[in-house]
């Protein structure tokens, strides 16, 4: 090769041949370099000796989602279920009581007589009353309906489940100072 053939125009192709040659060699390096760090990248997402490529990864991440909301779902209706089952249990549950204390007999024993009154959300339940005496003590208990007794209650009782009607806890005395 001599140098006119270098400048004449097969020349300068052959001269433009082997920069675009030279150009996309180092660009085919680049490129390569470059999806070996995205395939290392992938590798930490997807995990050492995986088969899968990303999208599929992808697809497999979406299918294990729509499963865990349906599961989610599932348990979500059967926790329902049952949290209307335990709120149904609860209405029967006693949820108002009241205790009055007091002296039945008037002999000044320190009102060691007491009602009770132990009440559901309705009003339903029973009152027991202890009534202490120095020689013994007697307890009854009657059964309350949506706050009416089915025997007559004593004004003690009826204090006692008034009370229980009018709020959750009620401690108080028949005869005591907080009156």
């Amino acid at each position: 090769m001599s140098a006119t053939s270098l400048t004449d125009t097969q020349g300068i192709i052959a001269i433009a041949a082997i920069v675009v040659a030279a150009c996309s060699a180092i660009g085919c390096l680049a490129l390569a370099r470059a999806l070996r760090r995205v395939r290392g990248a992938q590798q930490v997402v997807l995990g050492e000796g995986s088969e899968r490529d990303v999208i599929a990864h992808s697809a497999a991440l979406q299918e294990a989602f729509e499963d865990l909301r349906e599961y989610v779902g599932d348990v979500a209706l059967r926790l329902e279920g049952r949290l209307d089952a335990a709120e149904r249990g609860l209405a029967g549950a006693i949820s108002r009581r009241a205790l009055v204390r007091y002296d039945a007999y008037n002999e000044l024993s320190g009102q060691q007589s007491v009602s009770i009154a132990l009440l559901d959300d309705h009003g339903s339940g029973v009152v027991l009353s202890c009534i202490h005496h120095r020689d013994q003590a007697r307890v009854y208990a009657k059964q309350v309906r949506e706050g009416n007794g089915e025997l007559e209650l004593s004004p003690e009782e009826e204090q006692a489940v008034s009370q229980a009607l009018g709020a959750t806890q009620a401690v108080a005395s028949a005869t005591g100072p907080d009156e």
